[in-house]
């Protein structure tokens, strides 16, 4: 179980591959780890290191032979994209996950850290939800195929801490958010989807903005530098074959959402809701008691981040426009 930060001190000097460097998740860990004075990071691009490619990863981890890895590497996507393209986020997930632990194994990484999604638990799991109802029912269909490989990813480090001894462990996040997402217009998750349309819609505008759904689903929103600092802390303070949660303990329904995204990007027209498009899990809150407990807690509040990913957005906003 949980055991003294003081057993298993991160040394600011050792090497840390960060899997996903990229990404907004890997992009904010390795801002964090840069700014607590970590000095050997290692990352490498897609096109310099597919991660689905087991012999080039293996090559990799030989060469790099790192003292500790985090795992923010995914194919990710939000609704459309998970219910479009269940083979590709099965496989390419699995593929990844599998490549990185088993070279990790192969090298003796001892301290790794693999980020799966709140999506791994049941559709209709008690709210909110513990870390104890993996498994316990069945999953939502949209993004059955990206649960079940992060499911397998926490099973691999769980075997992993069985069979060999490693300090492996793993995180679920709630759904994030921040500078560096993904704001693509079908691609993308809900709240840089919104971000975007809504920033359009002002500039082109529009009397109205359609949302997809009832607007009455439930969500949770976790800023990606809060994530961050919870991926140092875990590692520094955590040490169980038991997954668990990372988000803020309170959530907002999507309708909620868009009207304080609408306030944020300064969009004044109507909003109205697309009936005929789903609306996934009904409610999907996390219960972060376990890691609340062992003493971190979010930062930033859901308004201020959605501003600050707003400003990232338009900072960023021209290269961004053809993705």
């Amino acid at each position: 179980m949980s055991q003294s930060s003081a057993l298993y001190p991160l040394d600011h000097k050792s090497t840390v591959y960060i899997a996903g460097h990229r990404g907004m998740v890997g992009g904010a860990i390795w801002r964090e780890l840069s700014n607590r004075g970590f000095t050997n990071l290692i990352g490498a691009t897609s096109q310099e290191l597919d991660l689905r490619n087991r012999e080039a990863v293996f090559g990799f981890f030989q060469d790099v032979k790192p003292d500790v890895v985090i795992d923010a590497a995914a194919r990710v996507g939000g609704i459309l994209a998970n219910n479009s393209y269940p083979a590709e986020f099965l496989s390419d997930n699995l593929q990844i996950q599998v490549n990185i632990m088993d070279a990790a194994n192969s090298v003796d990484v001892d301290r790794l850290l693999f980020l799966g999604s709140s999506c791994i638990y049941p559709k209709f799991a008690e709210q909110p939800i513990k870390e104890d109802s993996l498994l316990t029912g069945a999953l939502e269909p949209t993004n059955d195929a990206y649960a079940i490989a992060k499911i397998a990813g926490i099973m691999q480090v769980q075997a992993s801490r069985r069979q060999y001894g490693r300090h492996w462990i793993s995180a679920m996040p709630t759904n994030l958010y921040g500078p560096g997402d993904n704001f693509h217009p079908d691609n993308s998750h809900v709240l840089p989807a919104l971000i975007r349309r809504f920033h359009e819609a002002k500039l082109a505008g529009d009397s109205e903005v359609v949302m997809w759904g009832t607007g009455t689903p439930r969500r949770e929103f976790l800023y990606v530098e809060d994530l961050a600092r919870a991926c140092v802390f875990l590692l520094e303070n955590y040490d169980s074959p038991e997954t668990i949660n990372v988000g803020v303990g309170d959530d907002i329904s999507i309708r909620e959402l868009g009207e304080i995204v609408a306030a944020t990007v300064g969009y004044t027209g109507k909003i109205e809701q697309d009936l005929s498009k789903p609306d996934g899990t009904p409610r999907k809150l996390l219960d972060i008691s376990r890691i609340k407990a062992l003493g971190w807690a979010p930062e930033i509040e859901l308004e201020e981040g959605i501003r600050r990913t707003y400003q990232w957005f338009q900072a960023h906003n021209s290269e961004l426009r053809a993705k």
